[in-house]
């Protein structure tokens, strides 16, 4: 058989690739996905840019903002600025005491307000032509407040030097303020000078007073009866001795076997026994002593007394020439140099037949029954105290001279600080360690006065180191005379202390405090009266 030529063959036909027409049609499906999704977002968008612009105009008319003011090209802009950093320099042109340029910039800074104004009521926007002369103005003296360096730096470096300035203002008044605060402590109000006067007066006036004190043989045998509560205080304050003793048997359970034992000096010894010989506190037994009588009390025995004999000592305390010529008025208090205040390091030999003692400064308020302290358990201690060390600077660091070898070696710094004005004594373990000898030692090694400066606390701190039982904070409230205390404390406390400047029958006293020491004195009393004691 014959082949056709092969112009005669039928022409084959080529077949598209599976592969063309998959992809195709993907393509035409992504296509369709797209223009859905576009329908469906656009309403969305649309509330966005909706909610945005309303988000928008909500901001520019709580700010009071126009469209004007943000437009780049902005005058009230351009004049809000200048006026802002002109009321700058101004306040430095002032500071140097440049009140020619003050004034120029001060009549400027006016001139652009009142162009501001103008536009904000007119309700139409600055133009150049309109504000280009206060522009052009303000920008000069702009322009020369830099010349005059009323640059940030300069005005730094001037706040700087001014901020000292007012700090060394505010520390001199502060100190002198201290001071005055000082004096105001340590007068004595005419009317407590009064009344020591006229009960002295009486004293020595009325002799059936000394009579009954003389025959009171009840007193005698009270004061040495260990199964007693012996409280003790020792001050020239007869007024504020009283509402201690008050205060005291006014909240005492068993008064009649309560028994204070008051040390006074000699100018106040006649009129602290004439006052208790014409009082009576509910049937507590009071004793009157003096520190003239103790006759081991002299210079050879304690150091304190010798000390005071001392040249350097006297000029130190008296005339206020301390090492660095400038000795704070706090040193020189004649209250940390009275015998009476260090009395309390000789409790034992004061009241030799005493086993245990309470210990109460005269500006405490008793304001609970405090005979339970007298059954606490010390627990070998001599000495029953409310710690202080509840923040950092009632610790022994506080109050001692650490870079001392002396007080490096021997105590903790970080040892919680106690408080004296209410103590308990454990005299009978007090004889036994020998107490007042350990205060002697200490007493002795600050002859230069380099291990302490200021008062009996800090040689208290050493002396009771080791020896120091710590009771609970309700027993001993302090801060009345200085600062404001809780309320809770205070309605807890069953001893509150007005330690601090600011006494309750001083002038300068915290006056919402004074009502929990008024309570203890009657004011209706003739001789208060006559002496205008309120």
């Amino acid at each position: 058989m014959r082949r056709r030529g092969s112009d005669f063959r039928r022409p084959v036909r080529r077949r598209i690739p599976n592969v063309f027409w998959l992809t195709l049609c993907g393509l035409v499906i992504l296509l369709f996905i797209v223009l859905f999704s576009r329908e469906s977002q656009q309403p969305s968008s649309r509330s966005v840019y909706t909610k945005r612009n309303l988000r928008h105009d909500k901001v520019m008319e709580g700010l009071n903002i126009t469209d004007e003011m943000l437009s780049p090209d902005s005058v009230t802009r351009q004049l809000n600025d200048q006026i802002s950093l002109a009321k700058a320099y101004l306040v430095i042109a002032k500071e140097s005491n440049n009140l020619q340029f003050a004034w120029e910039l001060s009549a400027q800074i006016r001139n652009s307000q009142i162009l501001l104004s103008n536009a904000a009521l007119s309700r139409t926007p600055l133009t150049i032509t309109a504000s280009e002369t206060a522009i052009r103005d303000m920008a000069l003296l702009l322009f020369q407040a830099q010349q005059l360096h009323y640059d940030c730096a300069t005005m730094i470096m001037r706040l700087k030097a001014k901020i000292q300035t007012l700090e060394e203002e505010k520390n001199a008044i502060k100190e002198e303020s201290s001071k005055l605060g000082q004096v105001a402590a340590e007068e004595v109000p005419k009317s407590l000078y009064c009344l020591g006067v006229r009960l002295t007066s009486e004293w020595f006036k009325n002799a059936n007073l000394a009579t009954k004190v003389k025959e009171n043989r009840h007193t005698a045998l009270k004061v040495k009866d260990n199964s007693l509560y012996h409280f003790c205080v020792f001050s020239d304050n007869i007024l504020a001795t009283s509402v201690v003793v008050n205060s005291t048997a006014s909240n005492s359970k068993n008064p009649e076997k309560v028994v204070f034992h008051l040390v006074t000096d000699e100018v106040n010894y006649a009129a602290m026994r004439a006052w208790f010989a014409l009082n009576s506190f509910g049937g507590v037994t009071v004793d009157v002593q003096k520190i003239e009588d103790f006759t081991w009390l002299n210079s050879s025995y304690v150091p304190v007394l010798k000390q005071l004999q001392d040249s350097d000592t006297q000029s130190y305390y008296f005339s206020g020439s301390g090492g660095d010529n400038r000795t704070p008025i706090k040193f020189r208090n004649p209250k940390y140099l009275s015998m009476l205040n260090h009395l309390r390091f000789y409790i034992p030999e004061v009241f030799p037949a005493l086993k245990k003692v309470v210990f109460l400064d005269d500006d405490v308020v008793v304001q609970k029954d405090i005979s339970p302290l007298f059954s606490l358990d010390l627990n070998g201690n001599v000495n029953g105290a409310v710690e202080t060390c509840m923040e950092t600077f009632h610790r022994y660091h506080k109050y001692l001279n650490y870079s001392h070898p002396l007080i490096r070696e021997h105590f903790d710094p970080d040892a919680c600080g106690w408080a004296f004005g209410m103590n308990v004594f454990d005299l009978v373990e007090w004889r036994r360690r020998n107490v007042t000898g350990i205060y002697h030692y200490w007493q002795e090694k600050n002859v230069d006065r380099t291990l302490w400066k200021l008062g009996t606390l800090p040689p208290g701190l050493l002396t009771f180191y080791g020896l120091t039982e710590p009771l609970n904070p309700s027993w001993h409230v302090l801060g009345l005379g200085y600062a404001s205390v809780e309320q809770g404390l205070i309605d807890k406390g069953a001893v509150l202390h007005f330690n601090g400047n600011s006494k309750p029958w001083l002038k300068i006293r915290i006056e919402k405090y004074k009502s929990l020491w008024d309570k203890y004195v009657d004011y209706g009393l003739p001789l208060l009266q006559q002496c205008n004691v309120h």
